[in-house]
């Protein structure tokens, strides 16, 4: 009898229960994280000075060190420099955020221009230094700098704004296992699944990052309830790739769809809140101008637009 060929990496057919199959190597990525559209250049820093690495073999041990440590600096200037687009461009998705504490793409820039200058040193020590300050120049204008500044930052609490930094950091980590731990499932359609609970969660997230104030009613939802969706997550995909089970299937989704729920439910409460105490603070402005004879007489109720 004809046998299906598959495998690991072949396309599956539909199952009994409707789902496709999907390589590990389709299953969508944390696409909510945001990504600066430099991201990938810096890798061709390092393809650059891949010739670096013939070149040191033949010529002794000078040379040999030499040029090792000039690609190596190279190398580490354009992953400091990656990891510093990484920094900005969440820096550049919130309304609110701290500058990053170390200006990585600048550091990368200088570290990448010393490598320039050690590769050139046969040329002369002026004209070294001459290659390295141009190459280093020439990044920091290729990349940008570094965000230099808070954003949003002003009248908030700097405890607060840190204790937020921590818990979001921890849901974070929670998201981040959820999203390991489904890859196992080998579903494309439950990693999306996945990826959509997470921005929901990120949005509240974002909402406790631009009131600070609003930790206390928040905590539960970015520790608690991250961590139980974590486990759950983990051992339905454990179970679903050993078994296949379509009920474990159904009540991992409807437990999602009911974590999503609440988690806007909490988000646009938050929002609400925020709405109403500026409404209030409109209006008492209102109404001490008008005392003050500054303006007319205050409008009753508070502003709809």
């Amino acid at each position: 009898m004809a046998q299906r060929f598959g495998g690991k990496y072949s396309p599956q057919p539909r199952n009994d229960e409707g789902y496709p199959g999907v390589a590990p190597d389709r299953v969508p990525q944390n696409p909510s994280e945001p990504r600066h559209p430099l991201l990938r250049r810096p890798v061709w820093l390092i393809v650059a000075a891949a010739p670096l690495l013939p070149r040191a073999f033949g010529d002794g041990p000078e040379v040999l060190a030499r040029n090792l440590a000039a690609f190596a600096l190279i190398a580490g200037g354009a992953w400091l420099i990656r990891e510093g687009l990484r920094a900005e461009a969440a820096w550049q998705a919130r309304r609110v955020a701290r500058r990053p504490a170390l200006p990585r793409k600048a550091l990368g820039a200088v570290i990448g221009g010393i490598g320039l200058a050690l590769a050139a040193v046969a040329a002369g020590i002026a004209g070294a230094a001459v290659i390295g300050v141009i190459g280093a120049g020439l990044a920091l204008l290729a990349f940008g700098p570094d965000p230099m500044r808070d954003k949003g930052m002003e009248g908030i609490d700097p405890f607060q704004q840190d204790r937020v930094a921590r818990v979001v950091a921890e849901g974070e980590k929670h998201l981040a296992a959820m999203r390991e731990a489904i890859v196992r499932a080998q579903d494309a359609l439950l990693s999306a699944r996945v990826e959509r609970f997470a921005a929901t969660a990120r949005e509240l997230f974002r909402a406790v990052e631009e009131d600070p104030g609003d930790l206390g009613a928040a905590r539960r939802y970015m520790g608690i309830y991250l961590e139980g969706a974590r486990d759950a997550t983990v051992k339905f995909a454990d179970l679903w790739a050993a078994t296949r089970d379509a009920q474990a299937r159904s009540d991992y989704e409807a437990l999602l769809d009911d974590l999503e729920a609440n988690f806007t439910a909490r988000t646009r409460s938050l929002i609400a809140g925020g709405r109403e105490g500026l409404d209030i603070e409109i209006e008492v402005l209102r109404e001490r101008l008008a005392r003050e004879g500054v303006t007319g007489p205050a409008v009753t109720g508070t502003a709809k637009d």
